[in-house]
């Protein structure tokens, strides 16, 4: 059972399921607004319009979020599989503090977006590969290897994931989201936090 319960991670963590797109919110209703007119002068009537831009960023940012749930599930299930493969207690500890962060972070996002009336479980968004992801190969790779094979494949997929998280940042960043205040301090937290691990993971590697 625990066999078919990996493989089926496996598939789900690779695959980009679903098929419907998570839709922009609806621009509220026009209002009209009276201006009185200069004497001698009737009055007219202005319509007000939405800002367009607002509207895109509410839709990048649904579709991040529901990027980096996928992403981060990914990067769980390789640091669950630590423990059974390395002796490196520095590494082990690393992971099990990845695997709690990442799980809090991923319980964050589908709050945010079923706050917003949004199913967490939508893949259907992810139309192309997302940055830093293991292909279906890798992750076979990774847990069939052991001790210090499976150090330095860890350590290596692993910078890689978090590098792929960062260019989600900056590619949310680009497409004009990340400015409503809760996703800001997110992003701002996996950019400071993964670069850490980034960085860690280099040295760690580096001493192998």
């Amino acid at each position: 059972m625990r066999a078919v319960l990996t493989i089926c991670a496996l598939t789900v963590l690779v695959g980009c399921g679903g098929s419907k797109k998570p839709e922009p919110a609806p621009p509220p209703p026009t209002q009209k607004v009276i201006q009185p007119g200069a004497p001698g002068e009737p009055s007219r009537e202005v319509v007000a319009t939405p800002t367009p831009e607002g509207f895109r960023a509410q839709h990048v940012d649904a579709e991040f979020m529901m990027g980096m749930i996928h992403h981060h599930q990914q990067a769980v299930v390789m640091a669950d599989w630590v423990p059974q493969r390395s002796q490196n207690t520095s590494i082990t500890l690393m992971a099990k503090r990845m695997g709690v962060s990442q799980g809090d972070e991923i319980n964050l996002m589908r709050s945010w977006l079923t706050k917003r009336g949004l199913d967490p479980d939508d893949h259907s968004h992810m139309h192309k590969a997302m940055p830093g992801m293991l292909t279906t190969q890798q992750l076979h790779k990774l847990q069939g290897a052991r001790g210090k094979e499976f150090d330095r494949l860890f350590l290596r997929y692993m910078t890689r994931h978090h590098q792929g998280a960062l260019t989600m940042v900056q590619e949310l960043v680009d497409d004009g989201g990340g400015v409503e205040a809760e996703i800001e301090q997110f992003i701002l937290h996996v950019g400071s936090d993964q670069t850490i691990e980034i960085e860690r993971m280099q040295q760690m590697l580096g001493a192998l």
